[in-house]
């Protein structure tokens, strides 16, 4: 069988059962009913369903992209038929409760299977991707009435759903949002406002869409502590669940971006009388949680959102570097240094030690990026099913400290293994009749969304590390050193990188104590960006340490290629933080004191 172009199947089955052990979760109650099997099947299935009915579509939702005809959304038909045949395997649901229809998977296989999608076509995932994401939130904090009305529609695939936060005057500030919702008699409210950048927010693809919508009632406290939450639908559905009038949001236009082009990205307007459901002005929604509660509700989705971007890079990623693998297999160029025979065959490009230095960056940083999110995935099953407090507030802890990490490392590196693709492929990557291209583009909008690099650097830095005393760091330096030390009892080459680790790991931990004793709140951030990069590239350094102790003695192809991977990781990459650490630990105001009229 040819090999896949999307991603590893032999590198998804080592990372799931050779390094984390994943069947060890069949003791478990939750997943008692499944096998290796059935988790093989799943991943067979999702693996099937992406080749065959997300990829052939890819480059033709980006050429073709939706458009605004009439007040509507329209776009290639392939799309609908497409998700019309995910919602059929039921992996919309996989992770999820059985009482809700779910098949409760591990998290972790679940992040696995969706991955093929993401690196077939990220632009179609988007709408399933958010349907989850807006499920599970109601799951976790709606009213059963919620769940009937809007989750089950939703995991059978007739409803749509979107997460609405930003304004057009307000992005990453929500504290500066306008929308605001006037409490009803019947105790709905309606909604006045505009949102911006919602991704998914329009399109014919369902019966409905359910749009989770951030606002203000009057009268709350200000900024972040007088948001509250609420569903309002694109139609409103009455207690039978059948769908009724049209809702007052509107679409008031689509935004056209450099890459995602097969997801619709919106600005609508809610509340201008566009509709008057009920005959009465202003969209209808309904209150999520308490009132001045939203942020907290929904960072739930958030926090799963930001994993789910980290997945999304590292499959862009991966499949960049396979393409440009084949493409350096197969592609004749030039000699070798030291041909002197003019007439002498040309070699595949794979020949030369520079295509081979790009290759081993891109499989450094895809396959990380993936086994990173992988973990993260098996964190969520720990959070949910480890058999005691003390273990299912460990994986709680390390989750919240890897959570930036796992967004912004894949979505920086996987990015620049994208650019490393291109460069591979020469002329014609930088070509539309190439995928690195594509690939490229899509990718660049993962640093961007679900909080921008600089928030996760702020987030890391200025909570996740220093929170309950800095259990979480705490947590993490425990991992890390334990896999150090395994090395160190292994001996040879894994004692020599668990020895480099470990100095790094103590750096780490001295600098951000360094940090946070400086007084001032600004100057302990500004360089919050470059504690994220040294971080990010510490955790890594140990995720491929893990892999290089996981391959054991087997010295297959795969496995020798994993562990000259973690050793470029270890000599090429891993020394880069020794420059940041030293600015870290310097307090270096560089940034902070520049006058913004001397640009």
């Amino acid at each position: 069988m040819t090999p896949s172009l999307l991603l590893s199947r032999r590198d998804l089955d080592f990372l799931l059962y050779d390094w984390l052990g994943t069947e060890s979760l069949l003791d478990r109650e939750r997943f008692a009913e499944h096998s290796r099997d059935t988790f093989d099947a799943v991943l067979d299935l999702a693996a099937e369903v992406a080749a065959e009915q997300f990829a052939p579509y890819n480059k033709a939702g980006d050429a073709d992209e939706p458009r605004m005809v009439d007040g509507r959304v329209e776009m290639i038909p392939e799309v609908r038929r497409a998700l019309g045949l995910f919602a059929k395997t039921g992996l919309i649901a996989s992770s999820m409760d059985a009482e809700v229809g779910g098949m409760q998977l591990p998290y972790a296989v679940s992040t696995a299977c969706f991955a093929w999608f993401q690196a077939a076509n990220v632009g179609m995932w988007s709408y399933p991707s958010l349907t989850m994401g807006n499920a599970a939130l109601l799951l976790a904090h709606g009213t059963p009435d919620q769940v009937e009305r809007y989750v089950r529609p939703m995991l059978e695939g007739r409803f749509h759903g979107t997460m609405c936060l930003s304004e057009p005057q307000a992005g990453s500030s929500l504290a500066d949002i306008t929308t605001r919702a006037e409490p009803q008699p019947d105790g709905t409210y309606r909604l006045f406002g505009n949102k911006m950048w919602i991704s998914a927010g329009d399109h014919e693809l369902g019966d409905n869409i359910v749009h989770l919508v951030l606002a203000k009632v009057p009268g709350g406290p200000p900024g972040v502590r007088g948001i509250s939450l609420f569903t309002v639908p694109k139609y409103l559905v009455g207690d039978d669940g059948a769908v009724g009038e049209r809702n007052d949001v509107a679409l008031a236009g689509l935004n056209h971006k450099m890459g995602f082009r097969g997801t619709t990205n919106t600005l609508l307007n809610l509340g201008e009388g566009r509709w008057t459901p009920g005959g009465a002005p202003g969209a209808v929604g309904q209150l999520v949680g308490a009132e001045n509660q939203g942020l907290a509700c929904m960072f739930h989705m958030m926090n799963e959102a930001r994993i789910g971007v980290g997945s999304g890079a590292a499959a862009l990623g991966y499949t960049g570097y396979l393409k440009s693998l084949e493409y350096a297999r197969t592609r004749t160029q030039g000699r070798v240094p030291g041909s002197k025979d003019p007439a002498a065959p040309m070699v595949p490009l794979v020949e030369h030690a520079d295509v081979r230095r790009m290759l081993l960056a891109q499989k450094s940083y895809a396959e990380g990026a993936l086994a990173l999110v992988l973990y993260c995935g098996r964190l969520v099953d720990e959070e949910r099913t480890a058999a005691t407090e003390a273990e299912r507030l460990r994986a709680r802890l390390l989750l919240e400290v890897l959570t930036p990490i796992a967004k912004s490392w894949p979505s920086q590196w996987c990015v620049t293994a994208n650019d490393l693709a291109i460069q591979v492929h020469g002329g014609y990557g930088y070509t539309r009749e190439y995928d690195v291209e594509q690939h490229y583009r899509d990718n660049r909008l993962n640093p961007i969304h679900e909080g921008t690099h600089g928030i996760q650097g702020v987030d890391l830095l200025g909570r996740k590390v220093v929170m309950a005393d800095g259990a979480g760091l705490d947590a993490l330096r425990g991992v890390v050193a334990a896999t150090a030390a395994r090395a160190a009892a292994e001996g040879g080459e894994a004692a020599e990188l668990g020895a480099r680790l470990g100095a790094t790991l103590d750096r780490l931990v001295e600098v951000t104590a360094r940090v946070h004793e400086v007084p001032e709140a600004d100057a302990r951030l500004a360089n919050a960006s470059l504690y994220l990069e040294a971080a990010g590239h510490t955790v890594l350094a140990w995720i491929w340490l893990e892999q290089f102790l996981a391959c054991g003695t087997a010295d297959e192809p795969f496995h020798r290629g994993k562990r000259q991977a973690a050793r470029y990781f270890f000599r090429h990459e891993l020394p880069r933080t020794g420059p940041q650490f030293d600015l870290l630990a310097a307090a270096d105001r560089t940034t902070l004191d520049t006058d913004p009229g001397w640009f």
